[in-house]
């Protein structure tokens, strides 16, 4: 790991092990309400159980959150799933009614909590993008 990604996949992968760690007992309302949430976005996650869909929630954030703290998982691939994550959660956004002003990409009050997690896309691509560029600079 390079010392100048340090604060950000430190920062990043520790929010990310609190919120995993936060949702490994989520039951009932609440992991319904969760998977109602994903669903209303993504459809073919209504295959899941509510209860089975927030512990594999629970479990991602948790890799993804151990695999950046991790020095030795390369900032490519951390990069690739931190992006991959952030889409998700950016589809969510653009795809739950309500979070968006209409005809707009601007948030709603309600939807301002969902339109930030732009900025793991933008985490992401950097890493991706900084990490796989280092290594032709070398060459």
């Amino acid at each position: 790991m390079k010392l100048a990604h340090l604060p950000l996949r430190v920062s990043i992968g520790a929010y990310f092990l609190n919120s995993g760690l936060g949702k490994r007992t989520l039951e009932g309302t609440a992991a319904e309400g969760l998977h109602g949430m994903a669903v209303a976005a993504m459809p073919q996650l209504d295959q899941l159980e509510p209860a089975r869909f927030a512990k594999l929630l629970s479990y991602s954030e948790i890799a993804l959150g151990a695999a950046l703290i991790a020095p030795f998982v390369p900032a490519p691939l951390v990069g690739l799933g931190l992006t991959a994550f952030g889409a998700g959660l950016v589809q969510l956004y653009l795809k739950t009614p309500g979070m968006r002003e209409p005809g707009s990409i601007r948030p709603t009050q309600q939807g301002a909590g969902l339109a930030k997690d732009v900025w793991l896309v933008g985490a992401g691509l950097t890493l991706m993008l900084e990490g796989l560029t280092h290594g032709r600079r070398r060459r």
